[in-house]
């Protein structure tokens, strides 16, 4: 008897972790994934990767942080300065969609009753207690500040999510603590992790230490990545990230690499130049 693959039943997502089911027997190997290879020019040094055990972590693109009207632009923040970050970010998810690479976005997304928002994040957002942090109305539209389904939690525009695309709501400046992340990482048998997103020095830096300290590979796209903290702390975070964690490299040199261990020189050639 010939069963479905996990492809068929569980369309658009392709589960890479399941067991097989030719008949009598249960077979516990997992689908096989090719290996690929893909050269990445990074710092401290050249990477070799996978692109069937890679995922690009796209963090924080949401409209609360990076759109005029959201929260950041209503209290005096000049978000003009994520503009670029988000335009690669764009690119960075194309060519990672092309290569077969999961793209995962992680958005904050509180619960409307901020039963598990412990004081201290609360406090991040609401520093002298009034009550305008998070799940609070903003001016323009009235949208609850950086809660689930909330306009302020949506992807800001330019940022356009597909069925295969997985989301993930988190609630700490790190994406690991009290979300399924990590699960669903090792579902798709991923080691190395692709960042990119915002605050580079606040959420993309604390969920990139968390996956260092878990033992993923993890790799920063600089250019990719930006805050609206003064300069020399995202200066800081990339010297950290190199120094300490891991890898950091160019949306480019991301595009070169996933397009040449595609086979595709002639459309990487017309990425760099869209990407420069």
């Amino acid at each position: 008897m010939t069963h479905p693959g996990p492809e068929d039943r569980y369309a658009p997502l392709r589960h890479r972790n399941r067991w097989q089911f030719p008949g009598p027997h249960i077979d516990l190997h997992r689908p096989r994934l090719a290996s690929r290879s893909a050269t990445l020019r990074a710092e401290p040094a050249t990477v070799v990767i996978d692109p069937s055990r890679t995922a690009l972590v796209v963090v924080d693109l949401q409209n609360d942080f990076c759109a005029p009207g959201g929260w950041l632009h209503g209290i005096g923040v000049d978000v003009s300065v994520l503009a670029a970050a988000v335009g690669l970010s764009a690119q960075a998810v194309s060519a990672a969609r092309a290569a077969d690479v999961p793209v995962i976005w992680l958005n904050w997304g509180n619960r409307s009753d901020q039963a598990n928002l412990p004081p201290g994040v609360a406090h991040v957002y609401d520093p002298a207690g009034t009550g305008e942090g998070i799940g609070s109305r903003t001016a323009g539209n009235g949208s609850r500040v950086l809660t689930k389904d909330a306009w302020g939690a949506a992807l800001v525009d330019g940022m356009v999510a597909e069925p295969q695309d997985i989301h993930v709501d988190k609630y700490r400046m790190s994406g690991f603590w009290d979300t399924p992340l990590d699960s669903i990482l090792r579902n798709l048998r991923v080691d190395t992790l692709i960042f990119a997103g915002v605050n580079s020095d606040q959420c993309v830096y604390a969920t990139l230490i968390d996956a260092a300290c878990l033992g993923y590979d993890v790799v920063m796209l600089t250019d990719a990545s930006a805050t609206t903290s003064p300069s020399y702390c995202h200066d800081a975070t990339v010297y950290n990230t190199r120094q300490c964690f891991g890898f950091t490299a160019s949306t480019p040199d991301l595009l070169d690499a996933l397009a040449t261990a595609a086979g595709d020189s002639k459309g990487n050639k017309e990425n760099k130049e869209n990407a420069v």
